[in-house]
């Protein structure tokens, strides 16, 4: 069973930077896409940025510039830094992974991690 476990979540002030991590266990095998998703309060969950195993990504418009995901397949591990952080970027933070894990297709969600961005 694949789970996926986020942290490095806290509270910044507005200019600061966060790095969110992202552990997916239960499996050896890379898998395809890995995502950042957020929801902020009263919001949709929206997408943030997605990167495929071979590290190709894509940004949502309002990280494009500010945010680098990448990830290492060998550990993998999922990474989010955020930069000029922003209050609107305020939201629980969601790890995503899609793909094949033997014959089985997953589209697995982690907890989330809460940032908080203070103005």
């Amino acid at each position: 069973q694949v789970q996926l476990v986020e942290s490095g979540g806290g509270l910044v002030q507005a200019g600061g930077s966060l790095r969110l991590s992202c552990v997916a266990s239960g499996t050896s095998t890379s898998i395809n896409t890995m995502a950042w998703y957020r929801q902020a309060p009263g919001h949709q969950r929206e997408l943030v940025a997605r990167v495929s195993i071979d590290g190709r990504a894509n940004y949502a418009d309002s990280a494009k510039a500010r945010f680098i995901i990448s990830r290492d397949n060998a550990k993998n591990m999922l990474y989010l830094q955020m930069n000029s952080l922003k209050p609107e970027d305020t939201a629980v933070y969601y790890c995503n992974a899609v793909g094949w894990v033997g014959p089985t297709f997953i589209n697995r969600w982690g907890q989330g991690t809460q940032v908080t961005v203070s103005s």
